[in-house]
């Protein structure tokens, strides 16, 4: 008899972790599951991805009124007639204007959020919160289900997160899931009494896809030595030091064109940055891109400026299409990386980035020989689903 399988996301924008579901679903064998998705927000790059096999799950209305401002929002609710909602909004206004950091703030707002949503009028084998905060609180508190799973796709203690808030929902969960040995090591630090419910399972790529992806037409334009970067516009992701280090160079003489694949909250302020430092023909934001594999292809180097990581996506599908990497040195770089074999690991600063850059710009020699290991590396995860077949038992 086939399981239900229910999935919950925040929704399919463009970031890491929506493509991880969405391989995760492409690859799910559909005679053993019915599979349920449900988004608080039915939008994003990605959502025209999801596999025709998979029932997506009415939009909740409430939610819409958590992400616009709350002059907007109570007006909304009281014109419905929904005093309950709007006093839920309000309160969930003072821990906006209140809490400063941003993780928290996300997990703070969840309570006063929960109390609009209606829970779910079905019973599940499995369900799973595919994504840290909002997901798998939901997925705990709204959703019935014999088995419940939740996903941690960063590194917990660079989320600035409260551990003391998240306690009760992973105590309620089955298993909790990270996507690299680095990040479950960091989990079971933290949280050492869910030792034994904390497991590994990466990210599913496929290289012939990402392979037959990269041969498709783009907009590319060439011009000197060609950098690429993926990821959100999110101080998370370090493109403002990437835009100093990309001034240094040229400043330097050398003739570079860095492309950002991605979108995010972050934009005005990197462009703001771009112009000051006249690099506006040189780094440039392409914005969100359905397909970014054509730009890794044509690329010289893939460059990762992050802060802070669970296992990155776009390192594996660079490692696949066989680019020099330059990364900075996150907590979990040496799940991906090994230095000086298939890339450079650098400190995390603008110099760092810079100096990594020219070292390969210059040596060629190099280069090539990250190619070379990289061609020989066995890059596939498809049988990871294995891994969360085992999680479903």
């Amino acid at each position: 008899m086939k399981k239900n399988i229910l999935f919950v996301m925040n929704n399919l924008h463009c970031g890491g972790a929506e493509k991880a579901l969405i391989s995760l679903l492409e690859t799910m064998d559909y005679n053993r599951f019915n599979v349920d998705l449900f988004l608080f927000k039915h939008e994003g790059l990605f959502f025209s991805k999801t596999p025709k096999q998979v029932i997506l799950l009415p939009e909740p209305s409430e939610f819409q009124y958590f992400d616009m401002s709350a002059k907007a929002a109570v007006a909304g609710c009281l014109k419905k007639g929904r005093v309950d909602i709007a006093v839920s909004r309000i309160q969930a206004g003072f821990i906006f204007r209140s809490e400063k950091n941003r993780a928290k703030c996300e997990q703070r707002v969840w309570k006063p959020l929960s109390r609009t949503l209606k829970s779910i009028d079905k019973t599940y084998d499995i369900a799973v919160g595919f994504l840290e905060k909002n997901p798998i609180y939901f997925c705990v508190e709204k959703v019935h289900a014999l088995k419940k799973i939740g996903f941690i796709h960063n590194d917990y203690d660079k989320l600035g997160m409260d551990p003391d808030l998240d306690e009760q929902y992973f105590d309620a969960l089955d298993h909790i899931v990270s996507v690299s040995e680095s990040s479950v090591r960091i989990l079971q630090g933290r949280f050492p009494h869910y030792r034994h419910k904390i497991a590994l399972m990466h990210n599913i790529v496929s290289p012939n896809i990402i392979n037959k992806l990269s041969f498709e037409d783009a907009d590319l334009k060439r011009g000197g030595f060609t950098i690429v970067s993926v990821g959100r516009l999110h101080p998370q992701k370090g493109f403002d030091m990437a835009i100093e280090a990309c001034g240094m160079l040229i400043r330097e003489g050398y003739d570079i064109r860095w492309l950002v694949i991605g979108e995010g909250n972050e934009r005005m302020k990197l462009e703001k940055m771009i112009e000051e430092n006249h690099l506006q023909q040189k780094f440039i934001l392409l914005g969100m891109q359905e397909n970014p594999y054509p730009y890794i292809r044509m690329a010289d180097l893939y460059v990762q400026p992050s802060r802070f990581e669970g296992k990155p996506v776009a390192i594996d599908e660079a490692k696949i299409l066989c680019k020099p990497i330059v990364a900075t040195n996150f907590s979990t770089v040496k799940d991906q990386i090994i230095h000086n074999e298939n890339g450079l690991i650098v400190d995390m600063t603008p110099e760092a980035i810079s100096e990594g850059i020219k070292k390969l710009i210059e040596d060629q020699a190099l280069r090539n020989a990250f190619v070379d290991h990289l061609s020989r590396e066995q890059l596939g995860t498809e049988t990871e689903i294995h891994k969360f077949y085992q999680l479903c038992m």
